[in-house]
């Protein structure tokens, strides 16, 4: 979806997918942070030695955040910035903290486990989404919350997005 396209979240118009959970826009993001969460705590708990699974978990969680960050670039936050008074920064500043991220995860996807500073990357990584995820849940989801989006239809289309790009990456 283009930013110039518009939403259904913004007009109200329902649209019915039966093979997608009926859960609302902001309710499927948090689902999303917890599961990289524990994915990064999954991955404090591995041993120096556990490089396959560092790679693959690492693997896991790149592409999670991948996805996070487009469906939320593409739809979620042109949304936000047109219609939620007062989250324009509060926006501004997520894309530039997913650029960084993406970054990182760049350098991951180019490095093995057991190259030096690979798992302080992941860290950091970890560290900086965690910032993320505090900022979006405590100060621009409470504001979407108050706004007059239709979060269950917005939560359709990030959903539907989400598959198509599990599908591709």
């Amino acid at each position: 979806m283009t930013t110039k396209q518009q939403s259904g979240a913004r007009t109200g118009a329902a649209k019915a997918n039966p093979t997608l959970g009926a859960q609302d826009a902001l309710s499927l993001l948090i689902a999303d942070h917890r599961e990289v969460a524990d994915m990064f705590e999954q991955f404090k708990n591995l041993g120096d030695r556990a490089t396959a699974s560092k790679q693959k978990l690492v693997q896991k969680i790149c592409k999670a955040l991948l996805i996070h960050t487009q469906i939320e670039e593409e739809i979620l936050y042109p949304i936000v910035k047109d219609d939620v008074k007062g989250e324009e920064d509060q926006v501004d500043e997520a894309y530039v903290e997913h650029a960084a991220a993406k970054d990182l995860i760049r350098q991951l996807q180019d490095m093995s486990p057991d190259e030096d500073l690979y798992d302080a990357k992941v860290n950091v990584l970890s560290e900086e989404i965690e910032h993320h995820v505090d900022e979006e849940e405590n100060e621009m989801f409470p504001a979407i919350r108050k706004s007059k989006l239709d979060l269950d239809v917005l939560g359709q289309e990030l959903a539907q997005r989400k598959q198509e790009l599990q599908a591709t990456l």
